[in-house]
This record gives C-alpha cells, sequence and structure tokens, in this order.
C-alpha cells in the first residue's frame, strides 16, 4: 500500500518554529517530525510515500534526498498555492495509483497499528476508513451505531452538518490517519482548494465511510507550541 504524508501546512501554530523552516521539519528530541513519521510508515511495511510540500517546500525536498534517498519517496508540489488536504489529495492522485492508500498528517504522533488499521479498512470494505478517538476536541465526526460516517460538529459553535439522519450518533474526534479508495475523487468538488472532511461528508449520503477506533494508542498532534514538552516524552515512547 502507498501512503502520503501532508508536509504542506504552514505551521503558523507553531511560530517561531516556523519562521524559517517547514512544521513537518521541526524537531522532537532532534528528531524532525517527518522523520518520525517516514520511520512509522515504513516499519509498518509501506514502500512508497509520496509527501507534499508547500512551506519552504525546498527544504523538506533536500531533507528527503539526503536522509532518505533510497526510498522511494515521490513530491507532490505545492510550491505555488496551498490546496488544503482536499485539494492535496487531489493534486497528488496520478501518484497516488487505482488502489486504496493512506493518508497522514506529517505532525501526528503515534503508535497506531498500521498493519491491523490496513486489515481492518479490507474487511470493512469502505470507501474510506477514519481514524478517531474518544478526546476532547473543537470539532468531532459523528457515527451511527455501526460507525458509519452519519456528520460533524463544531462544539464550540454548535454548527452541525449531517450527511444522514441518526438521533443518537457518537461524537469522535478525527486523528489525521485515514485509508482512502480512489473512488473518493468522484465526490471531490470543481474547487482548487478545500477540505477532505467536506468530501467524507459528501460521500456519506451513499458511501461507506467507517471509523476505526484507536482510544488505547498513543496519539498527539504536534500542531501548537504548547504540544512539544509531550511529543518530546512521547517520542521517546514510540522509539
Amino acid at each position: 500500500m502507498k501512503a502520503i504524508l501532508f508536509a504542506a501546512g504552514l505551521g503558523t501554530r507553531l511560530f517561531p518554529l516556523t519562521k524559517d523552516k517547514p512544521k513537518a521539519l521541526v524537531e522532537i528530541n532532534g528528531t524532525p517530525l517527518l522523520e518520525i513519521a517516514i520511520r512509522h510508515l515504513t516499519k509498518a511495511g509501506i514502500e512508497e510515500i509520496i509527501v507534499n510540500v508547500h512551506h519552504f517546500g525546498n527544504q523538506i525536498i533536500d531533507f528527503l534526498d539526503s536522509k532518505f534517498g533510497h526510498l522511494n519517496i515521490r513530491i507532490s508540489d505545492e510550491r505555488d498555492k496551498l490546496l488544503e488536504t482536499g485539494g492535496g489529495l487531489r493534486k497528488a492522485a496520478p501518484l497516488l495509483g487505482n488502489d486504496a492508500f493512506l493518508a497522514m498528517n506529517a505532525d501526528i504522533l503515534s503508535n497506531i497499528d498500521i498493519p491491523s488499521f490496513i486489515r481492518y479498512h479490507e474487511e470493512q470494505g469502505g470507501l474510506a476508513t477514519l481514524a478517531v478517538r474518544n478526546r476532547d476536541s473543537s470539532r468531532n465526526l459523528l457515527f451511527d451505531d455501526k460507525l458509519n460516517l452519519c456528520g460533524w460538529q463544531n462544539n464550540k459553535t454548535g454548527e452541525k452538518r449531517m450527511s444522514r439522519n441518526h438521533p443518537n450518533p457518537i461524537a469522535l474526534s478525527f486523528s489525521g490517519i485515514q485509508i482512502i479508495h480512489p473512488k473518493i475523487f468522484n465526490f471531490m468538488p470543481i474547487a482548487e482548494k478545500f477540505s477532505i472532511i467536506d468530501v467524507y461528508l459528501a460521500a456519506a449520503q451513499t458511501e461507506k465511510i467507517i471509523a476505526y477506533r484507536h482510544d488505547e494508542d498513543i496519539w498527539l498532534d504536534v500542531g501548537k507550541l504548547d504540544a512539544i514538552k509531550k511529543a518530546e516524552q512521547i517520542e521517546q515512547l514510540l522509539q
């Protein structure tokens, strides 16, 4: 299975660490986030990785060439325009092929069992399988009793968007890790820049978008400065 790492973000919440480098190259105990993610994927048997780049994209390309030149890593270049997760995924489509692939944010630290995640996706047979957890978050995905996606809610504003009606949906937080079949591209809007969550909500009206719960795993979004110290503790556990 191929994988794509989303490494194009501006990293504004990590400023000033991202003043002169991309978020994906912010170091945790001396190791860039991107390197930690690549090691996780290769240990799980992923043999081909696509990395999308924008902010300080040249630095990421140079880093990959110097550190991982022996691996099959290809670049999806967004240096001209940042396209968000959905638009970035569509731009990378020619590199992803015709089979299901894994997509993951490069600033996520987790020990999620990727082979088990892949097996679950294959057993469920959905269009996409989303890794989720029961954790505090400003936004939740909503699922029915069989863990099929049925909506989304903003916990701060109260906004709710439903793909299908369900009286008591289960609210879970997206982990930024997913397995997707290329048929997802059929549900993408004409717009060049958009979120993948919007695509999932559209597809869930007719397709099976399923949750993969991994509540017991280690997981951290290293998106803010106050997460760095915790990330340093977690990174030691992941080795």
